[in-house]
């Protein structure tokens, strides 16, 4: 694998330093109780590796939105309750990410353990990226390291400020989240498949711009399929669609010719009168469905289109289901797919790569959210990436690297 053009906590001499974390602890919450602890247990491998370096730990996160003042419901304190249940030692918690009162956190730490600061985001100069802010943070620690690649199309004091204050690094999250991504579309083993579903294109136009000048083969469902379908003049009766997208669609469709990308749309539809479950279902050729009814799946003999042009393939990079998967049968086709790309993951024929919340829900849906190479839980940043936007936490990363980069660097 290419060296990273970035630093990792291979590179950084950590023993016995305090670090700044910069983690992702907006976990969903209901009433005070964390509801989901996937992004705390993702956060552990950095942990461990920082408290085996006996380094103080200082986690900085965000959560909710508070608007750059104090809010009660908007405090991490809970968040830490369960980051302590995980982590099964005791952390610490200021009640607050600068001044006195983090700075008398700071001092009480001991080597190896962990301390949570209160929500980055009770300050306004957190989302305003303001140097003095971030200043004020990195005056708490010796070195830097961002494992919230969720956050890195922030560009805010502690996902990007601090990088450019303190010797910085990416987490074991971070680096994992930026090889895969890069493996997956930078420099990827081909040919390249793209899955894209989804209900609109107005919301994927730069995802999809991006995607057919990378990709090989961009295989299209949902009722994003959907308003393709009716660019080329294809009935598809009263299903979800964008007409006034149209004429992006058919630029796109030309664009992609041109850059030898091959668009897959369905052969056939699943079809009903109405998205409700128990609902009258048939499976009709995609150039035969009735006006009453709206396309809400692709048909079999689309998912075995898929399914051989997968088997064909080295990589997959896959955002959005391909039907309404939320209400059976019409998550037929998503599950046929996934058990296909989990199946050639695992024989170790492809390289896949899926993101989105949609499609997180979707892959365990389907009871394969195990089993793609790497799973990204970071919403938007997952979504800039794949539109090919330089992601400010990221760049910042790059930007703080030694011209030299050998064996430990710092510090």
């Amino acid at each position: 694998m290419p060296v990273p053009d970035f630093l990792t906590l291979d590179d950084l001499s950590l023993r016995g330093k305090t670090v700044l974390l910069r983690a992702d602890l907006n976990v969903p919450a209901h009433n005070g109780t964390v509801t989901d602890d996937s992004r705390l247990e993702r956060l552990l491998p950095t942990l461990k590796d920082l408290h085996k370096a006996n380094a103080k730990i200082i986690i900085l996160s965000h959560f909710g939105r508070p608007n750059g003042k104090p809010d009660p419901a908007a405090s991490l304190r809970p968040v830490v309750k369960e980051l302590e249940r995980i982590w099964e030692q005791p952390i610490a918690f200021a009640e607050d990410c600068i001044g006195p009162k983090a700075q008398a956190a700071v001092a009480a730490l001991a080597p190896g353990q962990i301390l949570v600061l209160e929500n980055t985001r009770f300050h306004p100069g957190e989302e305003a990226n303001d140097p003095e802010f971030a200043k004020a943070l990195a005056s708490l620690g010796e070195i830097y390291v961002n494992d919230a690649f969720s956050c890195a199309h922030r560009s805010h004091a502690s996902t990007e400020g601090l990088a450019h204050l303190l010797p910085s690094g990416a987490g074991r999250l971070m680096q994992a989240e930026i090889e895969a991504l890069t493996n997956a579309l930078t420099k990827p083993e081909r040919p390249l498949m793209a899955l894209v579903g989804g209900s609109k294109i107005s919301t994927k136009l730069a995802l999809l711009q991006n995607l057919i000048a990378k990709v090989d083969i961009l295989v299209l469902g949902g009722g994003m399929a959907n308003t393709f379908l009716g660019a080329k003049g294809i009935a598809i009766g009263k299903s979800i669609s964008e007409p006034d997208m149209y004429q992006t669609a058919r630029d796109i469709m030309a664009k992609a010719e041109s850059r030898n990308c091959h668009i897959l749309l369905p052969k056939d539809v699943v079809v009903a009168s109405e998205l409700k479950s128990g609902v009258a279902v048939k499976t009709v050729p995609v150039n035969a469905v009735p006006p009453d009814q709206m396309i809400l799946d692709l048909g079999p003999a689309a998912v075995s289109e898929i399914k051989d042009t997968l088997a064909l393939c080295k990589t997959v990079v896959w955002n959005g289901p391909l039907g309404a998967f939320e209400t059976q049968p019409f998550d037929r086709a998503t599950n046929e797919v996934a058990i296909c790309v989990a199946d050639l993951t695992k024989r170790g024929k492809i390289l896949s790569v899926a993101g989105g919340g949609d499609t997180v829900a979707a892959l365990t849906n389907a009871g394969v959210v195990h089993g793609v190479s790497y799973l990204s839980t970071a919403g938007g940043a997952f979504l800039e990436w794949l539109e090919g936007v330089e992601l400010p936490g990221v760049v910042a990363l790059r930007l703080s690297v030694p011209k030299v980069k050998t064996g430990k660097v710092i510090m």
